[in-house]
């Protein structure tokens, strides 16, 4: 920061006075036009209106006030430089000061920094001008400050503000169409909070400076007339604007050049929603496609991308381009950090598909994101979608391979059920089993809660509610079952089990294309399906979302899987080989129940590995009171009017158990006496602090009771190995 005298002119009352001023850019005192301070500020209160003198250049400028001076920054005074400071440009317009340009496009001085500095480098008019201020004792010091500079992206370079001619638009007569397109409600914002962003951007507007000096991008349609300096012509194209030339000026030469600039990006980006349908003539595209219904994008380019699409869209079509704008977050690292090079948490999408698939960074993104939030992107959770991927895959593999023994026309039936009311009628589904019914219900639950989500813009939702139910439902449990059909004898069960498991994994497949269309569309093109009427997934209807939802199927089932899952557990609690098939007696209050639980007795074969002969299914009142509160029985109370009994000795091994039981008790004995002996120990119980004392106490009753348990629980299983 270099601190400096401003001294008063020799005619304002003060002479021989100065105000004290810091900047950080010295070489911009030569294209000063004023020193501005704050209104309230006393120290300078005497000074507005009067004038100062520029270093060096010798100018006169007056001392003004304005609000927008920090009083607490620097001295409290600020030299204003309009061509070289954007705050400082419009103080300028606010107090009609001129604007002097010192610089030219190399960042050199010009004539305007007077003759001394002219053609120096800016850097090297800083040390020069700094050095003349020194010897004419106007430099006050030099101290380090921490400034933000801007830099060039591509070079490097230290870009320097500088007044220059431009072309704008004037975006009032825009703006005004746009907001009221947001107010009436023709453009809508998911989430509605950034409708109070776009209002800021647009109820304070400012001309749009529109051409950039880059070599690609649209010229800008303007052409200078050689033979009249400062005239020019706007047109289409060269053609036009020599006639329209000739028709201004005559019929005498006409040369013309066009304006090396270009239009800014977000100018052309803003006209892609009609640009693109080709505009401006009136095609099939821009009739079908235009507007659309909805934008989805970043919301850190709301107003530089979706406010002129809207400004321009009604501007040049009458219509908004879109009426929902979806604002979705930033991609950031996994612990929601930006990503940086820097840093070193950089995610390059293209290793994500190398190592993990396109699907399932794609399903990761869609997923992970909640409206406008920004979006946690780990390699964990690719490499948790990927195996979500590889679970798809299996679940079709194992499909397909059930279909090879199908016939023609078998294969011609399954193809043409989306055709037929199958699954989504009561009328289709009585026939089939409790399982068959149980997940058609559930798909047609799942079908209804997908589209609502989506039609609430719920992405993130949808995906996860699609996860859950392949997973967990389809995979977990019906796959399973089907296997005790496929692998059976009964053919109509064989054939209800494969219409089941088309139907329900090409509805699933229609629902996660939109999230995971590569996988999606390699299994769905493996399935029976119409080839003529859906020639590919990404062309198939949307699934029914008014399908028969069997609410008593879905009570029944659950039940079941709750039994499968008690008797997992007590397996896995009891360290059950898992191969090892268990015997069970199942005691309900219904009559119906029982006779399900015998039909899918080979559901518990496979997924609670019940042996099928050992298994004895009882309405209760059939089932003795000694037989059911014996020790020889683990009792499991599954739901309301439903328990399990397993008999302990095909649970456990009697011998393994007792050297175990034995083992852990002589341990237990052996800390025992350790405690007795402590708190027997002469002065324990008054010299020891009272919390420890407690403390041992305490555990040494604990150890106790355990010790009374497992002595209990080694007779019982001794007398069980006896038996």
């Amino acid at each position: 920061m270099y601190y400096f005298q401003y001294r008063l002119a020799s005619n304002s009352g003060f002479e021989g006075e100065y105000i004290p001023v810091a900047t950080t850019r010295p070489e911009t005192i030569l294209g000063d036009t004023a020193l501005c301070v704050h209104p309230e500020d006393e120290r300078f209160q005497k000074y507005i209106g009067k004038n100062v003198v520029v270093p060096i250049l010798g100018r006169e400028i007056p001392v003004i006030a304005d609000d927008y001076v920090d009083r607490e920054f620097g001295t409290g005074a600020v030299k204003i430089t309009p061509a070289h400071d954007p705050n400082d440009y419009e103080i300028g317009k606010r107090h009609d000061l001129a604007s002097i340009n010192i610089m030219n496009a190399d960042a050199s001085i010009n004539a305007n920094g007077g003759a001394e500095f002219e053609g120096l480098d800016r850097f090297d008019c800083r040390k020069t001008l700094w050095s003349r201020m020194e010897a004419e004792g106007l430099v006050i010091k030099e101290e380090d400050h921490v400034n933000r500079v801007p830099r060039s992206q591509r070079g490097g370079e230290i870009i320097e503000p500088r007044l220059s001619t431009q072309w704008f638009v004037k975006m009032q007569s825009l703006a005004d169409p746009a907001l009221d397109a947001v107010r009436n409600g023709e453009v809508r914002f998911v989430p509605e909070r950034f409708e109070k962003v776009y209002y800021n951007w647009l109820e304070n507007i400012h001309d749009w400076c529109i051409s950039r000096q880059l070599w690609w991008g649209h010229r800008v349609p303007v052409w200078y007339v050689v033979e009249h300096p400062g005239e020019y012509i706007v047109a289409r194209n060269e053609e036009e604007a020599l006639q329209k030339a000739h028709e201004k000026y005559g019929n005498s030469t006409i040369t013309l050049e066009q304006d090396p600039d270009v239009l800014d990006t977000w100018f052309s980006s803003g006209l892609w929603p009609f640009a693109t349908l080709g505009w401006p003539k009136q095609t099939k595209d821009l009739e079908q496609f235009y507007p659309n219904v909805v934008m989805e994008t970043g919301y850190d380019i709301l107003f530089f991308w979706v406010a002129r699409m809207i400004m321009m869209g009604i501007e040049f079509t009458g219509k908004p381009p879109f009426s929902i704008v979806y604002m979705h977050g930033l991609v950031r690292d996994g612990n929601g950090k930006k990503m940086s090079k820097t840093l070193g948490n950089v995610i390059d999408p293209l290793d994500m598909i190398s190592d993990f698939g396109t699907d399932a960074l794609r399903y990761t993104l869609v997923t992970g994101s909640t409206p406008g939030q920004d979006i946690p992107l780990s390699t964990e959770k690719v490499e948790t979608n990927r195996n979500f991927a590889n679970k798809l895959w299996n679940s079709g593999r194992y499909l397909i391979g059930n279909l090879k023994n199908c016939d023609e026309q078998e294969m011609k039936s399954l193809a043409a059920l989306r055709a037929s009311d199958f699954g989504t009628s009561q009328e289709s589904v009585d026939s089939l089993l409790l399982p068959e019914r149980y997940i058609l219900s559930k798909l047609n639950l799942l079908i209804r809660s997908v589209s609502e989500s989506l039609d609430e813009y719920s992405f993130g939702e949808s995906g996860r509610q699609i996860y859950e139910f392949l997973w967990d439902e389809f995979a977990d449990w019906y796959i399973e079952i089907s296997k005790t059909r496929l692998n059976g004898d009964d053919l109509e069960r064989k054939n209800d089990a494969r219409k089941t498991l088309v139907f329900v994994l090409d509805s699933c497949l229609r629902l996660l294309h939109p999230f995971m269309p590569f996988i999606t569309e390699a299994i769905w093109q493996r399935l029976p399906h119409d080839p003529v009427a859906e020639p590919a997934l990404i062309t198939a209807s949307w699934p029914s979302n008014t399908g028969f939802v069997d609410e008593p199927a879905l009570r029944a089932f659950g039940r079941l899987q709750a039994l499968v899952r008690s008797i997992r557990n007590v397996r896995a609690e009891y360290q059950v080989e898992p191969a090892k098939r268990i015997a069970a007696t199942v005691v309900t209050l219904s009559e119906h129940e029982a006779n399900t639980i015998h039909t899918e007795a080979g559901m518990l074969n496979l997924l609670a590995r019940i042996d099928i002969n050992a298994l004895n299914v009882r309405v209760q009142n059939d089932l003795e009171a000694d037989d059911l509160t014996s020790d020889k029985y683990v009792q499991l109370v599954v739901a309301d009017g439903l328990s399990v009994y397993l008999p302990l000795r095909e649970l456990i091994d009697a011998e393994k158990e007792c050297a175990r039981l034995t083992k852990q008790l002589v341990k237990m004995e052996k800390d025992f006496e350790g405690l007795s002996r402590r708190m027997n120990a002469p002065g324990f119980a008054d010299k020891a602090p009272p919390v420890v004392v407690t403390q041992t106490q305490q555990k040494a009753e604990e150890l106790k009771e355990r010790i009374a348990a497992v002595n209990i629980r080694l007779q019982q299983v001794t007398e069980m190995a006896k038996s």
